[in-house]
């Protein structure tokens, strides 16, 4: 066996109606709150009403930021940094999905460092620990954000989507309740449901995976392969979404860890030239082509997901099932009802050359098993404007 780190700091507080939780355990670090959500407009808003009464109740004193917006921007996080420093807030609750806890870590950097929290992305030495302390609650079942080192954002004057990356915006705490998932409509359990198959499948091919992040990601693919279609058939499915919750947190876990590869390096950069397209929604978009790109340079992992998902592959030789575990993959986009392209969301062959262009503006693309350039990202990304 070869080398390898493992680090998981972030202390997860799982079960339905663990929400009650909140009050007591953010006491533990700090007694002013910076509550950041996305709009009380949102469908979720009675999860946030309920948070700030727990919190309130604790006798903590609390702000509360609700202008998340999916895709967040820098001028977004600048807004909540600004009302953290003038409330005087020392820890950070995130509530919502992956926007709202990617926001709320940015939102902790940037409140206690010079600059904005964009001076302290991937590219950079990363922000000190300054940083608030951090806490989350999930409502989606999908972005892992809960339990990683990750907060992706926008610059808004460039259009470049980015993230910062450093071990001091761990969260110290996520409560994983699946009850507050069930909030979700489909589109939404479907986007971010993929997005867990897609954080596990990425960090066990990735080159920087290890035996612990194997078995943890195929554990997820299982899981995501089995509950996600009984989540969208029945959204009160508690099983169902338990079990989603349980596969989006180990795809925090292997994600943090290994890293993702190709499809999120490109995602991020359709995210950024197109805010109207959602994460799951350009996952979704690249996969068809991204799994033909890629699985003769991995063959026994292609081919053990494929039995996963296909078990009538299991009789199959390792370069079958690889090869045909990429027309699986497509039959599950199909059947969670996310099998499109970028001509269904209105995304122009001009764009996509230019997020080609940018394919290489983030490190993921190096983490694949088949390393691909500008030319073959733009010939992979063309495949994908119209599904049939």
């Amino acid at each position: 066996m070869r080398d390898f780190n493992y680090y998981a700091p972030t202390e997860i507080i799982f079960g339905c109606g663990r929400t009650e939780e909140v009050g007591k355990i953010t006491k533990e670090h700090g007694d002013k709150v910076l509550l950041v959500t996305e709009s009380l407009d949102s469908p979720v808003s009675p999860v946030f009403e309920r948070v700030k009464n727990i919190l309130i109740k604790e006798g903590l004193q609390v702000k509360h930021f609700d202008g998340v917006v999916p895709n967040p921007t820098t001028d977004l996080v600048t807004e909540g940094a600004k009302l953290a420093r003038e409330f005087g807030a020392n820890v950070v609750l995130g509530v919502g999905g992956g926007s709202s806890m990617d926001v709320a870590k940015a939102i902790a950097v940037e409140a206690t460092h010079p600059g904005t929290a964009w001076d302290y992305n991937c590219h950079t030495d990363g922000p000190t620990d300054a940083t608030l302390p951090i806490i989350t609650i999930s409502t989606t079942a999908g972005t892992g954000s809960q339990l990683t080192q990750c907060a992706v954002i926008t610059k808004t004057s460039d259009q470049d989507k980015s993230a910062i990356w450093h071990n001091n915006i761990f969260p110290k705490v996520a409560i994983v309740d699946p009850e507050v998932t069930a909030t979700m409509p489909k589109s939404v359990t479907s986007q971010t449901g993929f997005d867990a198959f897609c954080h596990n499948f990425e960090a066990y091919l990735s080159k920087n995976t290890s035996p612990i992040v194997e078995a943890l990601a195929l554990e997820a693919i299982k899981t995501v392969v089995e509950f996600l279609p009984k989540a969208l058939e029945d959204g009160k499915d508690m099983e169902a979404r338990s079990k989603m919750a349980y596969a989006d947190s180990l795809g925090g876990y292997t994600n943090s860890n290994a890293g993702v590869t190709l499809p999120h390096g490109l995602g991020m950069q359709i995210g950024g030239l197109c805010p109207h397209v959602t994460h799951g929604q350009a996952l979704a978009i690249i996969y068809p082509e991204f799994t033909r790109f890629t699985w003769k340079s991995a063959v026994e992992k292609f081919a053990t997901v494929g039995r996963i998902i296909n078990p009538e592959l299991i009789n199959e030789s390792d370069e079958v099932a690889a090869e045909k575990s990429c027309e699986a993959i497509d039959g599950f986009l199909k059947e969670i009802n996310l099998w499109i392209g970028f001509k269904d969301l209105n995304v122009t062959m001009e764009e996509i050359r230019e997020i080609s262009n940018r394919g290489q503006v983030l490190g993921d693309y190096l983490n694949n098993p088949k390393v691909a350039t500008i030319d073959e990202m733009y010939e992979l990304l063309t495949k994908c404007y119209e599904r049939s």
